[in-house]
């Protein structure tokens, strides 16, 4: 490598995300200097480069923030979104990119390396349109940006992926709309990852769109039917009909799959759109194809799933909280929701080692579920899903280790000290704030085991829907508790 690239800067937006958290430890293994800004550093603290890094904690709407992150910068990824956030994301986006593009110019960058998508059918949809306005407010300043634009990405984790995978296996006879004989060109997160860190070693500036695809065109159809023969299912049954609109389609994926319907829309509507890459926008102009090649459909799928069967996803679609959401606004304001703190407390005193205890404290959720009340977290989960939320079945990235920034269903991990401590911060939709907390403690040599469910109400409705719920609460948290100290002492006798 270049030793000049070693001395460069790169700021990456977006290093909680999907592709940003993989980007960062890829860069971070170049040798490069990397710095990230995050709205929250507790969210990127179980990552493996976190103490690689640096890290300016900000808001990228925020101008000041914005030139904190960007002084001194060499290149500057912009990985942003708001999908699913709002009902009027294209206008949060542009406003972001033009901020964005203004602070570049102020601190006199050298590159913006931009990640949308591919937007040459005329007929597109609106998360596509937004993609591609976000890239020209971007491109507004005197800035070189370099916009690669890519189709449908596959790999382990990622929300495409999930939507892909669940509905394969879900559903061996499905009815879709007529525009999944669509053709689109999908990339493996290997190859877009590939592209963006040879971005960053461009000896010049490059200001111009590049469409960046995998090496084969297939219709969303075909990819299932791809994902079935892999995966040892047989041949989906697919019936397309013509009046399954985008929204009723993103309702059913909301239900069957792990993405919550807010999500899944934009992305379904991208399905009307012909997403193939023009070759004249190629991006092998300034970077040429991976030594190796790029992965085919079937490959990409085939190691997306060894990944994921390895347990070796390394960031999910789910790692980025959606702070504009509506769970998100019904949680951050206002200030005087702290003053009042109710709680549920359970204790246990036992002889059963610790590290036995944390073993099932943390691998709860995803598969495993929630130790008994199985039914009451799927009722809560759903009635989440209805009221746009993420529901109960984003799962976990492991099944045995938790990290601080995890998802786990619609919990995500605000804290965690190994043997002693797991902080869990609710992210359904709720009239106030709420965390589930383990503590383990050794006491008169015993083990003294802590449960807490804490919520902090926003006004008098969330008190009242505190004392509604507190019924249930005496099914779920006693038993939630004996059930991780009876798999705890199954384990221990059995060791």
């Amino acid at each position: 490598m270049d030793t000049q690239n070693l001395q460069r800067l790169y700021l990456v937006t977006g290093a909680s995300g999907y592709v940003g958290g993989r980007l960062v430890r890829d860069l971070q293994a170049d040798g490069k200097r990397v710095r990230v800004l995050v709205r929250d550093a507790k969210k990127i603290k179980g990552q493996s480069w976190a103490h690689d890094v640096e890290v300016i904690e900000g808001n990228a709407s925020n101008s000041q923030d914005l030139d904190r992150a960007l002084a001194g910068v060499h290149t500057a990824y912009y990985l942003l979104h708001s999908i699913g956030t709002s009902h009027d994301f294209g206008k949060l986006e542009s406003t972001m990119a033009r901020g964005f593009a203004m602070a570049c110019e102020r601190a006199q960058i050298q590159q913006i390396i931009y990640l949308g998508g591919i937007a040459n059918d005329k007929n597109r949809s609106r998360h596509l349109t937004s993609r591609m306005n976000t890239g020209i407010e971007l491109a507004s300043s005197t800035i070189p940006v370099l916009e690669m634009r890519a189709g449908i990405i596959i790999g382990s984790g990622s929300a495409s992926f999930e939507m892909l995978r669940h509905l394969t296996h879900r559903l061996p006879i499905m009815t879709t709309p007529k525009w999944i004989a669509n053709r689109t060109q999908p990339i493996a997160i290997r190859d877009v990852l590939y592209y963006l860190r040879s971005a960053g070693n461009l000896a010049k500036p490059v200001d111009q769109v590049c469409d960046i695809g995998g090496p084969e065109v297939v219709t969303y159809a075909a990819m299932m039917q791809s994902f079935a023969h892999i995966s040892g299912l047989r041949k989906r049954i697919i019936i397309k009909i013509p009046v399954l609109t985008p929204k009723l389609s993103s309702l059913w994926i909301g239900f069957v799959t792990p993405v919550p319907t807010s999500l899944a829309r934009p992305l379904v509507e991208s399905l009307i759109s012909e997403v193939v890459a023009d070759p004249e926008k190629s991006i092998t102009q300034f970077i040429p194809l991976p030594p190796e090649g790029l992965l085919t459909v079937s490959q990409a799928i085939h190691l997306a799933l060894t990944r994921t069967a390895e347990n070796s996803v390394d960031t999910r679609w789910s790692d980025a909280a959606f702070p504009m959401a509506p769970w998100q606004k019904a949680q951050s304001d206002p200030d005087w929701a702290g003053e009042l703190t109710l709680k549920d407390h359970r204790e246990f005193t036992t002889d059963i080692p610790i590290e036995k205890i944390w073993e099932q404290i943390e691998g709860i959720g995803g598969d495993r579920g929630w130790f008994g009340s199985g039914w009451l977290w799927y009722l809560r989960g759903l009635i989440d899903r209805m009221m746009g939320g993420v529901g109960i079945r984003r799962g976990r990235r492991d099944p045995q280790h938790l990290r601080v920034g995890d998802s786990l269903d619609f919990w995500r991990v605000e804290g965690l000290e190994p043997q002693k401590h797991l902080r869990l911060y609710a992210e359904m939709i709720l009239p106030g704030k709420a965390w589930l907390e383990f503590n383990l403690s050794t006491q008169d040599g015993k083990t003294l085991f802590t449960q807490d469910a804490l919520f902090e109400p926003r006004g008098l409705g969330g008190q009242i829907y505190w004392y509604v719920v507190s019924p249930f609460h005496f099914f779920i948290f006693p038993t939630m508790g004996r059930n991780i100290l009876k798999a705890a002492r199954k384990s221990h006798t059995s060791a």
